[in-house]
């Protein structure tokens, strides 16, 4: 039987909801080996899924696990989820904007595995922070200060979860219908009302083609429309990495800066806004252009900063001390030029061997590990400027990163 679904999705034949729930339940029962799924796995990357199989596998993967009800909660609840990229840290931006805005912001995240850390190692690279937070606890948490980001339950969508580890070993990551999946059921399982995605393309990025982007986007929308919720999309350039730091404790100090208002030309910044006032304007019913205003004004006048405070407090952080107590080198310009590109990708992996990103799921982080770029893209340097400093505790030959600058 699971031989005959797995021949007939190779041959490119739709599955029904049976076959889909006979193959994926019996993977988390332990009844199909992952030699088979892994098969499964790899035939759905080449012939692609229906919408209706997609549909049918959503289902499947939420009703693995708890559906979470934050209907007790006032307000329109609108999550984001971003398909994640290098120097990625703009929920640690945007939740404190939304939440200043009277929008109740409940947040799931992750942890990386990969080149950086996840939401959630960023968050625990602040002393004290807590990200266990029980139901009860977030839902008391976001009636009194409108905001909580937790690390995602173990229950929910489980299968997703296991799935997920198999597809990360068996290169079967960048399949858009299973990507749509795996977003999705943990969105909706989440209890969110209105979702944004934020979709990532480019060399730093899961997907590599803007065709794939788009397609993704295509999905999610119609996904939404299934199950009855506002989904809208961002797609957003992920070849160069986002901001100036890479690295968690650095990435945490670099949206202070940003809700602060001291970083306020950059394409973390550009996104940030443009995210945040996708997530007001869904919020409130109003226009983009009028939710953008309410945005810059949140940040201009540290009602955003001062939200963020609270989430740290509340949840057990202190950020008096976010010192970095690492060596550091800095990468110097080798001639005079214009950065015409700065490779996001060979930029990840230089911060994982620093340790800041886990190859596996037991590594553990340093959280004040890796790289802040002192000049961007389009930037005019002169041999010798420093290009990036580079903070380690184990020592890392620089010389195979040289080319991480195009200087023209």
């Amino acid at each position: 039987m699971i031989v005959d679904i797995i021949n007939k999705k190779r041959l490119g034949q739709e599955l029904s909801y049976q076959e889909l729930n006979t193959i994926f339940g019996g993977y988390m029962a332990g009844k199909v080996k992952d030699y088979q799924m892994s098969s499964f796995l790899m035939a759905v990357c080449i012939q692609g899924m229906t919408d209706e199989e997609t549909f049918s596998l959503i289902k499947i993967f939420i009703e693995s696990g708890e559906i979470l009800d934050f209907s007790m909660i006032p307000g329109i609840k609108v999550d984001k989820h971003s398909t994640g990229g290098i120097g990625d840290k703009t929920t640690l931006i945007i939740a404190p904007i939304v939440a200043s805005l009277g929008i109740p912001v409940v947040k799931m995240s992750g942890r990386g595995l990969g080149y950086t850390g996840g939401t959630i190692d960023k968050l625990e690279s602040i002393p004290g922070f807590q990200i266990d937070l029980s139901d009860s606890e977030m839902i008391e948490q976001v009636k009194k200060i409108g905001v909580a980001i937790t690390g995602q339950t173990a229950n929910l969508a489980p299968m997703d979860k296991l799935i997920y580890a198999l597809r990360d070993v068996t290169a079967t990551v960048s399949s858009v219908p299973l990507i749509a999946s795996s977003i999705m059921s943990k969105k909706i399982a989440a209890g969110a009302d209105k979702i944004l995605i934020d979709i990532k393309v480019g060399n730093g990025a899961l997907l590599q083609k803007m065709e794939d982007a788009k397609r993704l986007s295509e999905l999610v929308v119609k996904i939404g429309k299934y199950y009855n919720r506002e989904v809208r999309t961002v797609i957003s350039d992920m070849n160069i990495p986002l901001g100036y730091a890479i690295g968690n404790r650095l990435e945490v100090l670099e949206a202070i800066d940003v809700l602060q208002g001291k970083e306020k030309e950059s394409n973390l910044v550009s996104l940030c806004f443009d995210l945040a006032s996708e997530m007001v304007s869904m919020g409130k019913g109003i226009s983009k252009e009028d939710a953008r205003k309410l945005v810059e004004e949140s940040v201009s006048s540290l009602q955003a900063y001062h939200k963020f405070l609270q989430l740290v407090e509340e949840q057990g952080g202190d950020i008096s001390d976010l010192s970095i107590h690492r060596e550091k080198e800095q990468i110097l310009a080798s001639k005079d030029g214009v950065i015409a590109s700065i490779d996001a990708l060979a930029l990840g992996k230089l911060s994982m061997m620093l340790g800041a990103g886990r190859e596996s799921k037991e590594d553990s982080i340093d959280y004040e590990v890796g790289v802040v770029l002192k000049n961007h893209v389009g930037s005019f340097v002169t041999k010798g400027t420093v290009l990036a400093e580079v903070y380690y505790n184990k020592r890392v030959d620089l010389q195979s990163f040289e080319n991480i600058f195009l200087i023209k």
